[in-house]
């Protein structure tokens, strides 16, 4: 009959000092183990040592720590015994805790207190599962007591699944959540990917609770994400009806959307039909006049008695058929693809019927000259499939028009790489951008790996690109 592994009572103590000494012997063994002797070979029995570790707080032998967790604004008290070696070894915060006493109140919020139990088993075995709705208040816990392997494993964990479904969205409240613990790496990841998924932010729930902070940093920013201007327009009007912000919010807001990037029919519409504008109009009234003349007049004319160069005159990333096209290869893996299609030369009306043609290339397998096969009996097969290897995608945009050089524009170009799809949506995960004078896409794709399905950057066996290019309009002369 098998024996139990339950821990005899009593013995508890003298098994964690035993295993301290174990585990200090063990480190300066495997440190000392330079090793010469090829004959050496590791014994790994860790996780038999985490099973009896976890058996330790199971059974709660030979205990010497009591934790109780209040829950703020309750009478809930939940109990815990552990043992202080295993807590202080980790946390500071224990250890400070723990000095002159073995018994503890903690007050948690209810997310945490939930949450603790499952928090300090972490002390005992290094793992825990986690789940979308866990990971601020495990992300919490792991701060407030200075667990740092577990606060960094919380933060990757949230960077990785920013892209991932749930029922309430899950972004927003994290990049609040950064802000309030003044995590940059986070919020910055956040912020990221919120304005790469603009289109699919705002008409989620999550876009009512966006702060009035998050606000005004988004509209402010050039590489949003999204179908036009217009769309901005409408989502920004639904979240200022909802959140009634004070004026000085609203009128930043109102002043950021980039109004000569709208076509003037739309202009006319929203002027008629906004709700907002009938009671804020006098906080743009300025800017839909100076949108109109971007409108009815040359851009080299109008260049010439405004600053073209500033963020109202820089077109976002959109989405719509007249500023790129999307491309989808399947087996990208396999041969080289070619596309071409046609954008507007510019987001002036008096530009709008102007169209220039692009071509584009990609090759899943281009190489360097350096680097390309040699094909003569000196050259082994072998060694010419292992330089084509060493290839890497490459990704080239031109225009058909040779030399294309229109006074006042210059053109970027940026692609969008969509890496998962969540109920039927394509996600932004990459975005590489190039000026006119450059035609070829730098490190695109680099890391990248096309011949595995699983492949983290296809979506079906399939790659998702949106090739978007934006006019830069540019003053040449300046009128007194």
């Amino acid at each position: 009959m098998e024996r139990s592994h339950r821990p005899r009572p009593g013995w508890g103590r003298q098994y964690l000092a035993l295993l301290t000494i174990v585990i200090i012997a063990a480190q300066a063994a495997h440190r000392s183990d330079g090793g010469s002797d090829t004959s050496a070979t590791l014994l790994n029995h860790s996780s038999m040592l985490i099973q009896r570790l976890q058996e330790l707080l199971q059974y709660g032998n030979s205990t010497d720590a009591t934790l109780r967790i209040r829950t703020t604004g309750s009478d809930e008290v939940k109990v815990i015994q552990a043992h202080q070696l295993l807590l202080t070894l980790q946390s500071d915060i224990f250890e400070g805790l723990f000095a002159n006493q073995s018994v503890v109140t903690l007050h948690e919020p209810a997310d945490c207190a939930v949450l603790f139990e499952k928090f300090v088993r972490y002390f005992y075995c290094g793992e825990l599962s986690i789940q979308l709705s866990q990971t601020i208040a495990l992300h919490r816990l792991a701060s407030k007591y200075h667990v740092s392997a577990l606060q960094r494993g919380v933060t990757e964990y949230m960077k990785t699944h920013l892209a991932s479904e749930s029922s309430q969205g899950h972004v927003v409240s994290w990049y609040h959540y950064a802000v309030s613990m003044s995590d940059e790496v986070l919020q910055e990841s956040c912020l990221k990917f919120l304005a790469w998924n603009l289109s699919t932010v705002m008409i989620s729930s999550e876009w009512a609770t966006v702060s009035e902070d998050l606000m005004v940093s988004l509209v402010q920013r050039s590489d949003l994400v999204l179908q036009s201007e217009v769309e901005l327009f409408s989502a920004v009007e639904e979240w200022i009806n909802r959140n009634s912000p004070n004026a000085s919010i609203i009128e930043r807001v109102l002043r950021s959307i980039r109004y000569p990037m709208i076509p003037p029919h739309q202009l006319f519409q929203i002027q008629k039909k906004s709700g907002l504008l009938a009671t804020y109009s006098n906080f743009i009234q300025d800017l839909l006049f100076q949108a109109f003349q971007f409108h009815s007049s040359s851009p080299l004319h109008f260049a010439k008695y405004f600053d073209v160069n500033c963020s109202m005159f820089i077109p976002r990333n959109y989405l719509s058929s007249y500023w790129g096209s999307q491309w989808i290869i399947n087996n990208p893996a396999r041969d080289d693809r070619s596309l071409s299609f046609q954008t507007q030369l510019g987001p002036s009306n008096h530009d709008s019927s102007k169209k220039i043609t692009w071509n584009a290339l990609f090759s899943p397998r281009w190489l360097p000259v350096s680097l390309r096969p040699v094909y003569s009996e000196a050259v082994s097969s072998s060694s010419q499939s292992n330089r084509l290897e060493e290839g890497k995608p490459r990704l080239v945009v031109t225009s058909a028009m040779s030399g294309l050089d229109i006074a006042g524009v210059t053109f970027q170009k940026t692609v969008l790489v969509g890496v998962k799809r969540q109920h039927g949506k394509v996600f932004v995960k990459h975005v590489y951008n190039v000026h006119q004078s450059t035609d070829e896409f730098s490190d695109f794709l680099a890391h990248a790996d096309l011949q595995k399905r699983t492949s983290e950057y296809l979506i079906e066996n399939s790659l998702h690109f949106h090739i978007i290019i934006k006019p830069i309009y540019h003053s040449l002369i300046k009128a007194k």
